[in-house]
């Protein structure tokens, strides 16, 4: 398994409040996962704990475990798990730290002492594509904000890891950079096979590609499973978790075959419509 989570609780230091309340879970290499659940519910906190900020830089009462790629989260240090585990931040401005694109790539592997020749391979390799060549001498602040989170995701690659968790990273992007962000995700998934775990809202437009929706409220896994298979679960929707727009549109319909049908894409509801009017 890539990611091995047993009975996994979390409190932060100076809290009585449990952020995260005894979760299991396992999630093998090459999977497509996506985390979901309202505001306030424990899943960056879940994310901080793949790759060792929690509990070596967020300290608070840590019970359970969590293995990443065989390490355990609590015996290693984060600079490890970042080799294992790359955690792409919200704002993309809070882990960009360079002068320019291309010193942002190389400035992980720098720190880790990876030799010079295969920093530079590395740089170049990611530049391509990512398709950043343009960018490269330029300094981060000056990009858009799709342009900061696919500089972001390169320099977390940069370190090779073999998991990439993602915390909201279209929550500041406009639709059209949010798209382009998230079938660059879907790719990076199924060309490198990369383990992903997306925390996302704008689940439309990234649904057929995930194997596994995990629900998280207050703390508490509620549900795990197929997406089409957990937006049929009505607790989801009671929660605050935004069912995709056109799964709402098809239950709304009152053909029990049509209402019946979970879409995880536009085409396949489009589908499901137009075989009902050909009956």
């Amino acid at each position: 398994m890539s990611i091995e989570i047993d009975q996994l609780s979390f409190t932060y230091s100076g809290s009585d409040t449990k952020v995260l309340n005894d979760i299991t879970l396992s999630i093998p290499q090459g999977a497509f996962f996506g985390l979901v659940g309202p505001s306030g519910c424990g899943k960056t906190t879940l994310a901080r704990c793949l790759n060792g900020l929690i509990p070596h830089f967020h300290p608070g009462v840590l019970d359970g475990s969590v293995i990443v790629q065989g390490l355990n989260s609590q015996d290693h240090q984060a600079h490890e798990l970042a080799q294992k585990v790359g955690l792409v931040f919200q704002n993309p401005e809070n882990q960009l730290v360079a002068p320019t694109v291309e010193r942002e790539l190389a400035f992980g592997p720098e720190n880790l002492g990876v030799p010079r020749e295969e920093i530079r391979h590395r740089v170049e390799t990611l530049l391509q594509q990512h398709h950043l060549e343009d960018l490269r001498y330029k300094a981060p602040y000056e990009l858009s904000g799709g342009e900061q989170q696919r500089v972001a995701i390169a320099a977390v690659l940069a370190l090779q890891p073999d998991i990439l968790v993602l915390d909201e990273p279209t929550a500041n992007l406009d639709p059209l950079s949010a798209f382009e962000i998230l079938q660059l995700i879907a790719q990076l998934n199924q060309t490198m096979q990369l383990t992903v775990l997306l925390i996302e809202h704008r689940l439309e437009l990234v649904l057929p590609h995930i194997q596994e929706l995990l629900v998280l409220e207050q703390g508490t896994l509620i549900a795990k499973g197929p997406p089409g298979e957990v937006f049929n679960n009505p607790r989801v929707s009671q929660i605050g978790v935004a069912v995709p727009r056109m799964i709402q549109l098809l239950q709304q319909i009152e053909n029990p075959q049509i209402r019946s049908t979970i879409p995880l894409s536009v085409e396949d509801a489009l589908r499901t419509v137009l075989k009902e009017v050909r009956r």
